[in-house]
């Protein structure tokens, strides 16, 4: 009976075989190199100044009766707002809030009895571009003691209201700061950088100037008029 079965010459299996191992060799490698990334981190500095600085404070006083209480906090605006005048400050350019009252008891052994006199505060604020200015004020106003004043001030506060418009410009040096770096460890790799894989920005960092303050959450420093803004970029990058 004859055979009909078709026979393949063993020459060309083993070529075949060859060019098998070589395809899925080259794509091994292709895999390999695609597979091979670097990560770096980039970071670039800003120096910025603080344009608009807000002083904060409040009037106090102790009297018998609601009624003298409340007089005394009023009486004692003329000298706050004629000190804060003579510092470049009109009167509306000062805000005030709501008087707040509270009761004085008397405590006999631990014990509450009558209210013998009330206690009042009323919060002021006073804002403005000329952030020096209100550095000057907060170091100087506690000199309205010696007229009488009862009053206590807090620390000033300085922000800088343009940050959105530099965000994008440091974030994007920061990323530029990545990309060198990558492109350094490269070459010291004999490698050559491919394309970007994916990139994280951070939170901006606001400091004072030469800190080393960082939080998860970002820093935003308002306790000082020259500042540091820090943006950092993750980035991978394929390496050929």
């Amino acid at each position: 009976m004859q055979n009909n079965r078709f026979i393949i010459p063993s020459g060309i299996i083993g070529l075949s075989l060859l060019v098998s191992v070589f395809v899925f060799s080259m794509n091994w490698k292709s895999i390999k190199r695609e597979n091979q990334t670097i990560t770096v981190t980039g970071s670039a500095k800003k120096e910025i100044k603080a344009d608009l600085g807000i002083l904060r404070g409040a009037l106090s006083a102790t009297e018998i009766s609601q009624k003298a209480t409340a007089g005394k906090i009023d009486s004692q605006k003329p000298g706050l707002l004629e000190y804060l005048k003579t510092k470049g400050f009109e009167g509306k350019e000062v805000a005030f809030e709501t008087i707040n009252i509270y009761p004085q008891y008397q405590f006999i052994n631990g014990n509450q009895g009558g209210i013998i006199g009330y206690n009042a505060t009323q919060n002021f604020k006073i804002e403005s571009d000329n952030v020096d200015l209100i550095k000057e004020i907060s170091l100087d106003i506690s000199s309205l003691y010696a007229k009488g004043l009862e009053f206590q001030v807090f620390n000033p506060e300085f922000y800088y209201t343009q940050l959105a418009e530099i965000k994008i410009e440091i974030q994007s040096e920061a990323a530029k700061d990545a990309m060198n770096r990558a492109q350094k460890i490269a070459i010291a790799t004999n490698s050559t950088l491919g394309p970007m894989r994916n990139a994280r920005m951070g939170v901006l960092q606001i400091t004072p100037i030469n800190s080393n303050m960082v939080s998860d959450y970002g820093m935003n420093d308002v306790s000082s008029i020259q500042k540091e803004v820090t943006a950092v970029v993750n980035a991978s990058f394929e390496i050929e």
